[in-house]
């Protein structure tokens, strides 16, 4: 079972909210809720540029054809497979509903706002009942992540973007494009600490060249 995704980004569609990235040599065609879909455009995110997703797999004798949701935290993860398990909440009218973060759902299932779960797409008042008497009292967690999610999504957004720049001066000392993206990436998975600098990936990959 797929739960995470690491690589390259090949395309990203609007409608159908959706991305195939690249991962070791093989494309993978994932749902994005448009929360995500968003929080990756914000990110200036494009074609070739690095990504991760945690990933729901969804596969079912009646759906063999495998679904996969993807998430830029494992929290939202967590919340969305605690949504499907609501009665009448599929996967994909699940992934249509995420129109708001996950924590601003959470909440409005704690504090029993219907208005705000009724914003959703394909969730009317029925629905949003439903959601609320499921999951009320076991999504106080995800409703508290507001700021950390916001942090941890800018943390890996500064990666991404070291990771871009390391490409792109690799790229003026006359690499090409495959071998500068294959290199910073050896270093980046080697790598067990955060990276700081693109400054410390390009030492790494003159180390490796050396060796």
């Amino acid at each position: 079972m797929i739960t995470y995704i690491k690589g390259i980004i090949r395309e990203i569609n609007q409608d159908p909210c959706s991305i195939i990235v690249l991962a070791n040599d093989i494309g993978y065609q994932i749902n994005l809720p448009v929360f995500v879909y968003e929080s990756i455009k914000l990110s200036n995110l494009k074609k070739d540029d690095f990504i991760e997703l945690e990933i729901y797999y969804h596969i079912t004798e009646r759906q063999p054809k495998p679904l996969l949701v993807g998430f830029r935290h494992a929290a939202e993860r967590t919340f969305f497979e605690q949504l499907v398990q609501v009665e009448g909440i599929g996967p994909i009218k699940a992934a249509s509903a995420l129109v708001l973060p996950v924590s601003t759902i959470a909440s409005a299932i704690e504090t029993e706002d219907i208005s705000i779960l009724q914003q959703l797409p394909g969730i009317g008042n029925r629905a949003a009942q439903k959601i609320i008497a499921t999951l009320r009292g076991k999504v106080s967690a995800t409703a508290l992540l507001r700021d950390g999610l916001i942090q941890e999504i800018d943390d890996n957004t500064k990666q991404i973007n070291i990771r871009n720049e390391a490409i792109e001066a690799l790229l003026t000392l006359g690499y090409r494009n495959n071998e500068a993206k294959n290199q910073v990436d050896e270093v980046i998975n080697k790598s067990s600490e955060v990276i700081e600098s693109t400054e410390d990936i390009i030492k790494e990959v003159f180390k490796n060249k050396i060796k």
